[in-house]
């Protein structure tokens, strides 16, 4: 039998008709469920679906009895069960995602997926346990229930098993699997009207769509997670604007955070605030029309945003400018009265020395180069009355030469500005020492500290497994940490997966498989820069290999598209995923940062070019090989595939990342 797997097309996702109820092809307690004809069932199901085809049409027909029986079933063992909700064909909100099945039992939440065969694949598991872990992480009403993701191969054995956090059970056991879960979850019982309340899943967007929203609208949706972590920091900013304006005073701001936790999003939602508009100070011409400016020197990150832009009627530039136009525009102009008042400078700890400077803007004059941070804060200064410079901070994620000075090129900015007095720095604790002793008006404000990773769902601990995995210890810290990856303690199956395979197109077939009822997802291979195997392999890591790829549609486009990321053919290095972000990264681990005798070594990693006619280094190259591998192993929201090549030496590394808690993938 057919499990229900003829989903929409990748092109559009699923096409809804004129359905009362937009969220669900069916729903009712189990009582209705059970006494209603299967074909009204079905037909309710292909008016919810537009052009469902053969195969879906007969997977229903098949499957509506099976799951009418097994509500009998559950009718007959529990007394509560007539109170019961029954949902076929749930769409998540916002999302172009669809369970088969929803169960609403006495306190428990069941989310069933059905597959015509005997035995799940790894795919299958992964996802019915990624519809769980976002039900609960992102459904109001699922926030303190238990969850459980079931997947019922129609050819299973009716004795039910558990893999990675998912219940496995044939369709004859399903009655005594669902019977057992709202046992141990009494109640209360969750209703239908609040399951299907469609404000009540609010799933945290991607960095694209974030941008998309905030473009369009100027907001972006509320999740209560993104919400409770990032809020504090956007009502600092707030307030300290505010304060700037009133005071005509000129702030430095500094916002940490771990990897994933909303840095990005609080630098958006910093510049699209509507209040700006009204403390703006008119210029020639009136008021400003955009006071403030995002700007990164991120290249793809700006190209992929500014692409997505344009598909939706947009420029793009007003919402995003790359860093080196910003200053050739503004610095070989000294007259030029900027049109900002606050500017968010991303990743403000790789700004750009004055060496580098001189060498990325050839044509100024030498008089006019300086550090970035000197560079913004004249800028700033050239801001009618008041002004504001959000510097967003990471760690670890300097992977281009001339980003290592970190932060304090900042502090001597500041120090050497002629208006130093009237400038005051905001930071967290955790830059405190960058700051000491320097005479400059300092305020320490821990509501600028990001602390908690929201970007991989509830696996928050990402950024410390990476630490470990890449860091000169053993095997065991990364271990107790993938441990909590995998399986946190207090929510199952909630986390991020982390599989490892030496087969290519092994790792590919998985990503096809995982996420082929996923209209929407993003995935694709990565590779460092520096590796000189990977080509041997199929995969064109090569300056000129990569030089050509287009970020925008890569990062955005669908398969049809040559140059999407789901085809699966052509890797983006760590220069191109740098600020981004897939669902799932299939990381192909290169020879230039190899596992050897218990310590890592970048002896094989491809010499740097030269510049200016220079050959030029960074100052630690091995870290510079350690960061890129922290950016690539750092980007998939869903977890990571990692392909190691069948070469002799990366025996050392396979082993090691088995042993810090990858495991290997099956099919």
């Amino acid at each position: 039998m057919a499990g229900w797997e003829a989903r929409s097309c990748r092109d559009g996702g699923p096409q809804l008709t004129g359905d009362p109820d937009p969220t669900a092809g069916w729903n009712s307690d189990f009582p209705e469920f059970r006494r209603t004809p299967a074909g009204t069932i079905r037909s309710s199901l292909e008016a919810f679906v537009r052009d469902p085809g053969p195969a879906q049409i007969r997977a229903w027909d098949d499957s509506i009895p099976l799951l009418q029986r097994e509500a009998g079933e559950i009718l007959a063992l529990r007394e509560t069960a007539p109170g019961y909700g029954a949902i076929l064909e749930y769409r998540l909100p916002l999302e172009l995602r669809r369970p088969d099945a929803v169960l609403l039992a006495d306190g428990a939440v069941v989310v069933l997926e059905l597959k015509g065969k005997e035995s799940p694949s790894q795919a299958d598991l992964d996802q019915a346990a990624a519809y769980a872990r976002d039900l609960r992480a992102y459904h109001a009403a699922c926030r303190d229930r238990p969850v459980a993701a079931v997947l019922v191969p129609t050819g299973a054995s009716p004795v039910p098993e558990q893999r990675d956090g998912v219940h496995i059970v044939g369709p004859a056991g399903l009655d005594q699997l669902v019977s057992h879960l709202a046992t141990l979850a009494p109640g209360p019982q969750l209703t239908l009207a609040e399951f299907l309340d469609p404000d009540a899943y609010r799933p945290l967007p991607d960095l694209v769509e974030a941008a998309r929203e905030l473009f369009l609208s100027r907001t972006v949706r509320d999740v209560w997670r993104a919400k409770a972590n990032t809020d504090p920091a956007v009502e600092a900013i707030a307030a300290i604007a505010h304060e700037a304006a009133r005071d005509r005073r000129r702030h430095l701001v500094l916002v940490t955070g771990v990897p994933g936790a909303g840095k990005t999003l609080v630098g958006m939602r910093a510049v699209h605030a509507r209040f700006l508009d009204d403390l703006a100070v008119p210029r020639r011409g009136g008021k400003p029309v955009a006071p403030a400016l995002y700007l990164s020197g991120n290249g793809p990150l700006c190209e992929v945003l500014q692409y997505e832009f344009r598909r939706v009627g947009g420029g793009g530039k007003a919402f995003v400018r790359h860093i080196k136009g910003y200053l050739d525009h503004h610095v070989t102009r000294p007259e030029r009265v900027p049109r900002e008042h606050l500017l968010v400078f991303d990743e403000a700890q790789r700004a750009f020395s004055a060496d580098k400077v001189a060498d990325t803007h050839r044509d100024w004059d030498p008089s006019l180069v300086r550090s970035e941070p000197a560079l913004f804060v004249g800028v700033c200064e050239r801001m009618p009355e008041w002004s504001v410079l959000v510097g967003l901070i990471g760690g670890g994620q300097e992977i281009h030469l001339g980003e290592e000075e970190g932060l304090a090129q900042w502090r001597r900015a500041l120090e050497e500005s002629p208006e130093a007095s009237r400038w005051t720095v905001h930071a967290p604790a955790g830059v405190e020492e960058v700051f000491a002793g320097s005479g400059l008006d300092l305020r320490w404000n821990p509501a600028l500290s990001l602390d908690t990773a929201i970007r991989f769902h509830l696996a928050g601990d990402l950024h410390r497994f990476v630490e470990a995995l890449l860091g000169p210890g053993d095997a065991s810290e990364a271990r107790r940490w993938s441990a909590g990856l995998w399986s946190p303690r207090d929510r199952e199956t909630d986390g991020l997966r982390l599989w490892a395979t030496r087969d290519l197109e092994e790792a590919k077939a998985y990503l096809r498989d995982r996420y082929a009822e996923d209209p929407g997802a993003r995935y694709g291979i990565l590779a460092s820069s520096r590796d000189k195997r990977l080509p041997e392999f199929g995969l064109d890591n090569s300056y000129m290999g990569t030089k050509n790829l287009k970020v925008g549609p890569w990062f955005t486009e669908g398969p049809d598209h040559p140059m999407s990321s789901l085809r699966l053919d052509r890797p983006a290095t760590e220069f191109q995923a740098q600020g981004l972000e897939l669902d799932m990264a299939l990381v192909a681990w290169g020879t230039d940062f190899l596992r050897e005798k218990g310590a890592w070594t970048n002896r094989l990693a491809a010499k740097y070019g030269t510049s200016s006619g220079k050959r030029t280094r960074p100052r630690d190259p091995f870290r510079m090989r350690q960061n890129a591998y922290r950016v690539l192993l750092t980007r998939g929201r869903d977890g990571t595939v990692v392909f190691v090549p069948p070469v002799r030496e990366l025996d050392g590394t396979w082993e090691h990342l088995l042993a810090c808690g990858f495991r290997e993938l099956e099919a």
